[in-house]
């Protein structure tokens, strides 16, 4: 642990985190969370929760590499999946726009919370990292 940070505890979940009385691919969460743990979904979710962007912003927002068809495929994914609003203005060129449904807003406190997680956790994950390469190097 860094100099300066305290470790922030929460109690272990010792009941199933998912209780299904079939397989998860059954139950409906694999694909669910196959959508969440993509490359870029989470960064989608993110930059539309301040609203409305056209899709060369939402590009711009996306930090990282993300093509443009990549982008298109992850945005009609989420549009599939009902987390975001496609709309298509008659113009020329056509004007696209994205926004959260309610139910992809309805994700945004669990995207932040896992952000917090990760901010909050950063320093003891970066000592984890560095003990297990120090003993993968030591072997």
């Amino acid at each position: 642990m860094s100099a300066g940070h305290t470790a922030v505890t929460t109690p272990a979940v010792t009941d199933p985190v998912i209780s299904c009385e079939t397989s998860q691919d059954e139950c409906g969460v694999r694909d669910v969370l196959d959508r969440l743990g993509d490359k870029w979904s989470v960064y989608v979710v993110v930059e539309l929760a301040s609203g409305v962007l056209r899709f060369k912003e939402l590009q711009r927002r996306i930090r990282g590499d993300i093509s443009q068809r990549m982008l298109t495929v992850t945005v009609r994914r989420l549009e599939r999946d009902g987390l975001v609003k496609r709309t298509v203005y008659p113009t020329v060129p056509p004007q696209v726009e994205y926004e959260l449904t309610e139910l992809g807003h309805s994700l945004t406190h669990l995207v932040k919370a896992l952000a917090d997680w990760s901010i909050g956790h950063r320093p003891d994950i970066a000592a984890a990292r560095a003990s297990y390469d120090a003993a993968q190097r030591d072997s």
